[in-house]
């Protein structure tokens, strides 16, 4: 009798672009999304759905806060190096049936949704201005 692995083994198999904590951590930003940062329900009918474009943006802040200044070389460490990067994880989590999809889904809306060499950097208030 053989053993069918888990689908995220095998998907690991298939595409080694990304490392599982990718994976991982983009299912960790969409509940991040949903649930610290409120997003909006899109579509209605009680289904919490949110665009390719708010994930990203969930992810940014949800990287920032859990690796702070090194949230582009952690990212970077697993094989992300644009949002596009987190389209084609989304649609390979929808592909074995770990995360869903509406109709409006296009796996295009993930990609530019921001440049990732200024995304993760810092930002600092303008507390040492020349006006004193």
């Amino acid at each position: 009798m053989t053993e069918k692995n888990h689908p995220i083994v095998e998907l690991l198999e298939q595409d080694q672009r990304y490392e599982f904590e990718a994976y991982q951590f983009v299912r960790d930003a969409l509940q991040y999304a949903q649930e610290i940062m409120q997003m909006p329900v899109e579509g209605g009918a009680g289904e919490n759905h949110i665009s390719g474009q708010q994930l990203c943006e969930a992810i940014r802040l949800h990287g920032i806060e859990q690796f702070g200044f090194l949230s582009k070389l952690v990212l970077n460490s697993w094989g992300v190096y644009s949002t596009g990067d987190f389209g084609e994880i989304v649609y390979n989590l929808i592909r074995i049936k770990h995360m869903k999809k509406s109709d409006s889904d296009r796996r295009e809306h993930f990609d530019d949704v921001y440049d990732f060499s200024t995304a993760f950097e810092p930002v600092f208030p303008n507390a040492g201005s020349d006006d004193s």
